[in-house]
């Protein structure tokens, strides 16, 4: 332990907070976020890795008062940015270790710690992670809708933990009798009465309504009537729960029973008994037919999916998968019931299958314009725990789990066989492909195989050995690269050495996958400044948070970082008679932190500077001169002392030469990243040396009392040694006379004095910058459009392997470069074809908004075809995933070619409208679903097709979905018109 009770050790620390952090997840603790900045900059500072070993205790990269602002979002207390990635953003920490290094380095006062909950996903496999981001919900009185309160739970709260919230927000006193009802449509409730079930059990979603009744002084409920005259009851066996269908208010209550209203289809009167959290004994009512707008004249498939919250991913592919008619005939005939395979340890005991045809039935049964789809949402997340929330996903991504969900829940095979992979040998690839599919279907067997299943051939050459290994492999999608221009554009800020010049914003085309000294030169030929003479940063909270080297790859910088690219007039670090100085200006604040190495009295401000300033014979009046001249754009140097007298009758705390009683800044931040090559302090180089002063060490040196000013001019600011982010002191500067040695490590914070930043310091000229003619070219989202064929054929083409994917060569016993080309061999009946738009790297993230035109009938795939069984392979397309947006966000609709009408129409969300072709082919369009003619042709004879889904609609059928299209979850007309969006992600209007 360190003296006065102060941290322990460097070595305890690390050990303590590694043995902390890899505890085992438990449903109910408690986990607290911490900036990845922060936790980073901390472990070099106790050299948790072994690469920082040699920065052990090094008190420049101290990292300071815990700092979490980079974490929520501008304009709020407690709300996280959306989108943060775990370990890249963020470190999760339990109870414990929070708690030791507040204890040890203390928290920035006015930041609330963001501890979160251990919630357990699952049914059948159990599954704990930190519940990251709480769930909004919406709070309301009964009888006032509309004015209601957003608050966060999270979903291991309970109703009766709401309750209370409710109760405290709407001042109802204790002996008050309440209620909670669950408002999910308009004129729907259902009455929460378990009261000890969470969130996630009640099936809660984001931005729900929850209405809180009071009873009434005669013992009555305000709700009461309106349920008695709702309907007779009577006993439900289907589920425990029932509902009030047929009142005005659409009312729910679990307690008691009612009659359900059947039609003669008997698609309406078919339920699930798999609902909710906990099957029957839930106490809520999921069954979907209950949760829908019925409708006695709906055409069969034109049926819209309500939003659940950022579900828009989830019901885009259930609209294109319903609108596969093969398989969409499959689950309406009830042949998935002769194949159920619940006993498939891969599968999910035929819950998927279940849920899926359930849903299946409701779109197809042409009573309903639109359903709910929660039971199969909560059936999705019990097997796969990263769609169990309520975030945006991977529409492409959730259809591959259902693809494969489906297929293992309907495999007809019961006992897989073990069957040991052959290398092809030289054998004859007819040989080899039909050895590999026969093995496939031996443990692959199901509608998903006869349908979705396709062959590659994969071919990779040794560029060595010349080895030559062939593959054949199955496929469920096929996966397409688009034709992308290589290069992207940045937005910098150049600063030029100059004082009186101002930085200059301006955009530089960069390529992708280019190094930095690539945007030294893209900026070399705008500003004339030679690229070997560029400093390249990255500003963040006034200070360097890296600083990049020449041959940092350009895809670390991302497109919410501030660049700044500074001119310095040396071109290496260890220049014999200039070193590049980083400086920081820091003023008084009145923020003080509990750090034990940090005085917590002052905060940065401004932009950094990097200052060229003599390597040798400099002292403390020769650097203070060279600061003045740095910021005389924007700072004024006054002409005498009389500012310093006013200041000390004010009571300022002001002394000779700017010393003032220093403390350092309590912001903390990332980890200066820098290499040997970079012109400014390089991390790796060995750290200053203390400095003498008076013969006392610099950690006992007494501060000096104010004096009285005789001849010498009193300075605006003070300066002081500091960490690489100015927020732990290293050494204070003192006017001794002597020179001041520098080192590559070396950083300096200007400290100003109160009253001399007031009179002196020109914020507004200071943050002044010119704008370069770029900034007004607006990057053109409009690129060449690509067919798909071009897409085809750039996944066909052969390419090297990239060092990271090295191919394993059997003969020279050694990973190797290989050259890799795939061949198609055999293709599906429906051909999913996944156009990658995504793209994603260690820092960065981009989405690909090329246009790639594709048709819509007779997609003639035959030529791209290997196999030797001469086979024709012409497609229709029948639906497809649209995605608006950018990455992390945006919406995800879908086109869907009805088998019935035989006319195309959009689906977003619950909303559902007629679609013209040309709107089909857009640059949203993400995964498109095409079906072989000779499964199911729109232009054959009705015999060739399923008959319930092929015969197309009477004229006066046709024409009345042409009056009744484009509805809403409020009976309204949409706005979504052809390829139009609506604004709102979520069509559902829960108020």
């Amino acid at each position: 332990m360190a003296e006065g009770g102060g941290p322990p050790e460097l070595q305890t620390q690390k050990k303590e907070i590694s043995e902390l952090i890899n505890t085992t997840l438990v449903k109910g603790d408690t986990w607290f976020l911490i900036d990845s900045k922060w936790f980073k900059q901390w472990k070099k500072y106790v050299g948790f890795d072994s690469w920082d070993a040699y920065n052990m205790g090094n008190s420049s990269f101290n990292p300071g008062p815990i700092d979490n602002s980079g974490l929520i979002k501008d304009g709020t207390e407690n709300h996280l940015k959306e989108h943060l990635i775990d370990d890249l953003d963020y470190i999760l920490v339990p109870q414990e270790a929070w708690d030791k290094l507040v204890e040890w380095y203390g928290s920035i006062e006015s930041q609330e710690p963001i501890d979160r909950k251990v919630v357990e996903y699952g049914m059948f496999v159990k599954h704990c992670k930190v519940e990251v981001y709480l769930m909004e919900l919406k709070l309301c009185e009964n009888g006032k809708p509309d004015k209601f309160v957003t608050q966060q739970f999270s979903k291991a709260d309970t109703i009766e933990t709401i309750e209370n919230k409710m109760r405290k927000l709407f001042n109802i006193s204790d002996d008050t009798d309440t209620r909670v009802w669950n408002k999910y449509m308009s004129n729907t409730y259902e009455h929460l009465n378990k009261k000890e079930n969470t969130v996630q059990d009640a099936g809660l979603y984001q931005g729900q309504v929850l209405v809180i009744e009071k009873k009434n002084e005669d013992g009555s409920w305000p709700r009461q009537s309106s349920v008695s005259s709702s309907s007779s009851a009577s006993s439900s066996s289907a589920a425990s729960t029932s509902t009030y269908n047929g009142s005005s208010t659409g009312l729910k209550d679990s307690n008691k029973p009612t009659r359900n209203s059947t039609n003669s289809s008997g698609y309406g009167s078919y339920s699930s008994s798999y609902s909710g959290y906990g099957g029957s004994t839930s106490g809520y009512d999921y069954n979907y037919r209950n949760s829908s707008r019925s409708s006695a004249s709906v055409t069969p498939g034109i049926c819209g999916l309500s939003n659940l919250g950022n579900t828009c991913f989830m019901n885009s592919a259930l609209q294109c998968m319903s609108n596969v008619p093969p398989l969409t005939q499959y689950f309406i005939n009830d042949d998935y019931k002769d194949e159920l395979n619940t006993n498939n340890p891969l599968g999910m005991h035929g819950e998927i299958a279940k849920s899926y045809a359930d849903l299946i039935k409701q779109i197809w049964s042409g009573h309903h314009t639109y359903t709910i789809p929660r039971n199969f949402k909560m059936q999705v997340g019990r097997f796969a725990p990263q769609f169990s929330g309520f975030q945006q996903q991977d529409s492409q991504e959730l259809l591959a789990f259902l693809l494969d969900g489906l297929h293992e829940d309907l495999n007809r095979i019961l006992k897989k066989p073990y069957i040991e992979s052959k290398d092809s040998d030289g054998r004859n690839d007819e040989v080899v492909s039909k050895e590999s599919w026969d093995n496939h279907l031996k443990r692959n067997n199901s509608i998903i195989t006869d349908l979705y299943h396709g062959q590659f051939k994969s071919t990779l050459v040794c560029p060595e050995c010349s080895k030559v290994s062939v593959t054949f492999d199955p496929f469920c999608f096929l996966s397409l690269p688009l034709p992308i221009k290589k290069e992207r554009t940045l937005e910098v800020f150049v600063v030029s050495m100059e004082p009186q010049s101002k930085p200059v914003q301006m955009k530089v085309s960069v390529p992708k996958m280019g190094i930095v000294f690539d945007l030294c030169k893209s900026v070399s030929k705008v500003t004339q400044i030679p690229p070997e003479k560029m400093a390249v940063t990255d500003v963040y909270n006034h200070r360097f948070h890296k600083v990049f080297a020449p041959n940092d790859r350009i895809d670390s910088i991302t497109d919410r970082d501030d660049i700044f690219v500074y001119e310095v007039p040396v071109t290496v670090a260890d220049n014999p008679d200039t070193v590049i100085i980083p400086v920081y200006l820091r003023e008084k604040s009145n923020r003080h932190s509990t750090y034990q190495y940090s005085a917590g009295s002052y905060s940065l401000y401004g932009t950094p500077m990097l200052v060229a300033v003599p390597r040798k014979n400099t002292n403390y009046h020769d650097l203070y001169d060279i600061m003045l001249k740095k910021m005389e754009r924007y700072v004024t140097e006054p002409e005498n002392n009389d500012w310093w007298e006013e200041g000390a009758e004010e009571g300022n705390e002001v002394t000779e030469n700017g010393e003032t009683e220093m403390d350092s800044d309590s912001d903390s931040q990332d980890q200066h990243n820098s290499s040997e090559d970079a012109i400014i302090p390089s991390e790796k180089e060995a750290s200053l040396p203390e400095t003498k002063e008076n013969g006392k060490s610099s950690e006992t040196i007494e501060e000096p009392m104010p004096k009285p000013v005789e001849q010498k001019k009193c300075r605006l600011f003070g300066m002081t040694l500091v960490n690489s982010y100015g927020s732990a002191d290293v050494n204070r500067l003192h006017d001794d006379g002597n020179p001041i040695k520098f080192t590559n490590r070396t950083y300096i914070a200007l400290d100003w004095n109160p009253k001399a930043k007031e009179k002196f310091y020109n914020d507004q000229l200071a943050e002044e910058y010119e704008q370069h003619e770029s900034m007004s070219y607006r990057t053109s989202s409009r690129r060449q459009a690509v067919d798909l064929s071009d897409c085809i054929n750039l996944f066909l083409t052969e390419e090297i392997l990239e060092k990271e994917d090295s191919w394993y060569c059997p003969d020279c016993k050694k990973h190797q470069e290989a050259s890799k080309k795939f061949d198609l061999w055999k293709l599906p009946k429906v051909l999913v074809v996944h156009l990658k738009r995504f793209s994603y790297t260690r820092f960065w993230r981009d989405k690909l908004d090329t246009m790639v035109n594709f048709p819509l009938t007779n997609m003639d795939m035959t030529p791209h075809v290997k196999g030797p069984n001469g086979q024709e392979y012409v497609y229709d397309l029948m639906s497809v995933t649209n995605h608006y947006g950018g990455l992390g966000g945006g919406h995800y609709t879908a086109y869907g070619r009805n088998a019935k009408t035989r006319h195309w129409y959009n689906f977003d969300d619950s909303s559902v409208s007629k679609a013209d072709r040309d709107s089909v082919v857009s640059k949203a369009a993400y995964v498109l679903f095409y079906v072989r003619k000779d499964c199911f042709d729109f232009d054959a004879s009705s015999s060739t097709s399923p008959a319930s889904l092929a015969q197309p609609e009477e004229d006066e059928n046709a024409s009345g979905m042409d009056n009744e299209a484009a509805t809403t979850t409020n009976g309204q007309s949409a706005t979504t018109n052809g390829g139009q969006i609506s604004d709102s992600e979520d069509s559902m209007d829960t108020n």
